[in-house]
């Protein structure tokens, strides 16, 4: 099948993103969001060795429409894949080409991208049925939390013999409601509460989360990993204050330090030129608050797609632990849950290699009536099981105040 791609350039500023196939990724500099699928791409097992087949697609799209600036394309313009991808790397993946592309720019620019292949108009999305909303809700934990305490208490004991240095454990969480809760009417829940989040939709996997995995822009990269939390109370004095024993706890920094390294020394190899922020910085995250340190700079020629950077980044010891490997198996063996796409990236890439992918926590699979969820926390061999089970709730507090809003 023969898809052409052609955008054009919005007067007026799309409505609201909207529609059970909605799919969409919004981030304060830039939102792209769209509706119906003009070409669904399945990405071969491991996902991590198969995403040139996602960009191969993408070119072979004919682009034709306004341009976004004087010599390249706004990034984001012409076909575009979203994709919501497995934590396990070893997993097959999907990525969607939407028929009909809305996005916008910071500095106010608007465009909207119809892909077709001819044979008949795209119309507009369904609005979501706000009247079969769903009008009760039962939530649960998947593990008892004396249970999951017992695995914090068996991780701290493996990294203390040496085994690894840190490992990420999340708590699985289930909600059932009385009917199907749409998608874009929890996005839209999401982009209320948290607007400075990378909120996102993709394929019934909904969240906002506060981390950027990698994006690139041209030959500009930028990362900004977190990693060391504290709950956020709502009083600005005492947030102030817990964010201060945040930046001075030799816990936390050390345990944030170790993504930072993982995170620059990943992405040198790309680059002319890379740098991180000197001091990590506290990120309110609804909630909770995070260490954050921006890492950015110039990616070298050839430049790599932001497929490759996922690739060669995820996971990151924010969701993962370290050494990865030791880490990972000891997940498997202590969690035992499929995560699914909970902490795999999420984001979206356009035919130039441009992209933003965020890490996907403080996310949910919905399914219809289902709704899966997991809150993980990074344990080290001085972690408190009851501290690490309280910071477990305040995170998904995020999602599930969100989706309780009957």
């Amino acid at each position: 099948m023969s898809l052409t791609a052609r955008t054009t350039n919005a007067d007026v500023e799309p409505g609201p993103p909207a529609g059970s196939d909605l799919v969409a990724f919004e981030s304060p500099r830039r939102q792209l969001w769209g509706c119906g699928v003009a070409r669904l791409i399945d990405v071969p097992a491991p996902w991590t060795e198969h995403l040139d087949d996602v960009m191969d697609i993408l070119h072979d799209i004919e682009a034709n429409g306004a341009e976004g600036g004087a010599n390249e394309p706004e990034p984001g313009w012409g076909p575009v894949a979203f994709g919501a991808l497995p934590f396990d790397r070893s997993r097959p993946a999907r990525f969607v080409i939407p028929s009909v592309l809305h996005g916008r720019a910071t500095e106010g620019r608007r465009w909207t991208t119809v892909v077709s292949d001819g044979s008949s108009p795209v119309g507009p999305a369904d609005e979501p049925d706000r009247a079969s909303a769903p009008t009760s809700v039962s939530i649960r934990s998947v593990e008892s939390p004396e249970n999951w305490c017992g695995s914090i208490v068996a991780a701290t004991k493996r990294i203390i013999e040496g085994d690894l240095i840190k490992v990420v454990l999340a708590r699985e969480i289930e909600a059932e409601f009385d009917r199907p809760l749409d998608p874009a009417m929890l996005h839209g829940r999401l982009s209320e509460l948290y607007p400075a989040s990378l909120r996102f939709a993709v394929d019934g996997f909904v969240g906002a989360t506060p981390e950027l995995l990698v994006s690139r822009v041209g030959d500009i990269v930028r990362a900004q990993p977190m990693a060391g939390t504290t709950p956020r109370t709502g009083d600005p004095d005492a947030d102030q204050r817990r964010a201060g024993e945040l930046l001075a706890s030799s816990k936390n920094r050390e345990e944030h330090q170790i993504t930072i390294d993982m995170v620059h020394d990943s992405l040198l190899p790309w680059c002319s030129y890379l740098d991180a922020e000197p001091q990590p910085s506290v990120v309110p995250a609804g909630p909770v608050q995070h260490l954050a340190t921006v890492v950015e700079g110039r990616l070298s020629k050839p430049v790599p797609s932001v497929l490759e950077l996922v690739a060669t980044l995820h996971p990151t010891p924010a969701v993962g632990g370290w050494p990865r490997d030791p880490a990972l198996a000891l997940i498997d063996e202590l969690e035992g849950a499929d995560r699914g796409r909970y902490a795999g990236p999420v984001g979206w890439v356009d035919a130039r290699g441009n992209g933003a992918f965020g890490v996907g926590i403080r996310s949910v699979q919905l399914d219809g009536t289902n709704a899966r969820l997991f809150a993980g926390v990074g344990v080290v061999a001085d972690s408190d099981p009851l501290a690490e089970l309280e910071e477990s709730r305040a995170k998904a507090q995020a999602l599930l105040g969100a989706l309780a809003r009957l």
